[in-house]
């Protein structure tokens, strides 16, 4: 396992983060990419569409289990495009840090919880 502090030097050091899953009920690694300004390819099943805003943050793949080819085709040249144009990769990843900053902080999180107790109460 590598330990938080080398994960967030890896992460803000690469141009993409690939996130190929075929299931994933949130996608918090994408999160974790985000947070770090890395741009993410991730496929676009479960839970990962609310997290990479495609087109944006990222790039997501269609995942269809009897395409299999053409998923991993996908995922290649969506991570080429971005290897062969940093510039898009890095507004990408820029923002993806404020998305993860503005939707998806502790804050907001702790925001929301108080909302819903409010509203219960």
């Amino acid at each position: 396992m590598i330990d938080t502090a080398e994960l967030r030097q890896l992460l803000s050091a690469a141009t993409v983060f690939v996130c190929p899953s075929v299931y994933e009920p949130l996608g918090i690694v994408n999160l974790e990419a985000m947070a770090c300004g890395t741009a993410v390819v991730a496929s676009d099943v479960g839970g990962i569409p609310e997290v990479v805003d495609d087109g944006v943050t990222g790039t997501l793949v269609h995942y269809d289990e009897n395409a299999v080819d053409q998923f991993r085709e996908g995922i290649a040249a969506a991570v080429n495009t971005l290897l062969a144009d940093p510039e898009r990769a890095a507004a990408m990843g820029a923002a993806g840090r404020e998305r993860v900053q503005r939707d998806f902080s502790w804050e907001q999180a702790a925001q929301r919880t108080v909302e819903i107790y409010r509203d219960l109460a």
